[in-house]
């Protein structure tokens, strides 16, 4: 009798603790946004660039991201390799991007200059996650859930310093093009072309990707091994075959993203996938994991919110420079959403585990 009281009284103050911690977090950022918006000290038109900035880093977290729910949809696994498929990408098109700069092509043909080296970035990275999957999972496939995640954190160590060892742990600057140089008036609004460009290549992919997803065979096929395998292959349904498929696409999606953020950035070395991994894995937890709308809305949520959160309420609180504080800001939402709805935004309460 005792210890069921204890135990309850336990729980009790471990409710209390996080109802108390969740009313604390809401009540810094109103406290913060408050006071910054009292303050006046940025303008209509700052805000909007900040917007713009968000949406268009946003939506290279919810391209990474759609790897990261493919793959735990279909195996149950987090891809920690994912990242570093990305990095392969951007390196993958920077030699090839450079090779068409130093030809003249880029400046006389920009739109190739740009689909090109997307195109053969996709085809790099699709291959690699191939690969990776052939070597340091499909022979882990029926081990317990540590043991591929282990080989996952391995091969991305692997990627990280076989690219350092080949190509050094300099960094290397992308190619310009420079028909995306200065900005559009979009309503009036002037918007850097390269933003528009990114975030208008990533929405069509993504949108490409969907339809791949839901209407097409191989689409409904990933649906249905992300079910069950088991009774999907009774219905002769090629797993193996599958699974490859959802690695290589979701790998195609990131090497397209490796190129957009070189395009934003300008600089490439063998760890820029590290951080864009971490956030990008952040925004498929709070988007839902598995669930591919929620892999979209969560990156534009992320980078959104870490673009407007350091000026809106970080500076209100009267934290100096706070936009270093912004990937910090990534890993709060992070803490957040698991407090708050640990399914994630889009994500579903699951009575039964799938298979």
């Amino acid at each position: 009798m005792r210890t069921n009281l204890s135990e309850r009284l336990l729980d009790l103050a471990v409710s209390v603790f996080m109802w108390g911690f969740r009313v604390l977090i809401v009540a810094v950022i109103l406290i913060g946004t408050i006071s910054t918006i009292q303050a006046g000290k940025y303008t209509s038109e700052q805000w909007i660039d900040f917007v713009v900035q968000g949406i268009s880093q946003g939506s290279l977290y919810a391209m990474i991201a759609l790897g990261y729910t493919m793959v735990y949809g279909i195996l149950r696994m987090i891809n920690f390799a994912h990242g570093d498929i990305f990095m392969t990408g951007a390196f993958g098109a920077y030699f090839l991007a450079t090779w068409l700069n130093n030809t003249g092509f880029i400046d006389s043909n920009p739109l190739l200059g740009l689909l090109i080296p997307i195109l053969f970035a996709m085809l790099v990275a699709a291959g690699i996650a191939m690969l990776v999957e052939r070597i340091a999972y499909r022979p882990l496939r029926n081990a317990p859930r540590l043991v591929p995640l282990i080989s996952a954190i391995g091969a991305s160590f692997f990627l990280e310093y076989a690219f350092r060892g080949f190509f050094g742990p300099g960094v290397y600057a992308y190619p310009p093009i420079n028909a995306l140089d200065g900005e559009w008036q979009i309503f009036g609004i002037g918007i850097q072309k390269v933003q528009v460009v990114v975030a208008v290549s990533a929405a069509i992919m993504m949108a490409i990707l969907y339809s791949i997803v839901m209407f097409t065979k191989v689409g409904k096929a990933m649906r249905a091994v992300s079910e069950n395998k088991d009774t999907a292959a009774l219905m002769g349904i090629n797993v193996n075959s599958i699974i490859v498929s959802t690695f290589a696409i979701g790998a195609a999606m990131a090497g397209a993203a490796g190129v957009l953020n070189s395009l934003l950035f300008r600089q490439i070395n063998f760890m820029i996938g590290f951080v864009p991994g971490i956030k990008a894995f952040t925004a498929a937890v709070l988007g839902g994991i598995g669930n591919i709308p929620g892999a979209m809305v969560g990156g534009l949520v992320l980078g959104i919110f870490e673009s407007i959160g350091p000026s809106l309420f970080l500076e209100g609180l009267g934290i100096p420079r706070p936009y270093q504080l912004k990937d910090a800001i990534a890993y709060t939402m992070l803490v957040m959403i698991l407090l708050f709805r640990p399914s994630g935004i889009l994500g579903e309460r699951l009575s039964t585990k799938k298979a």
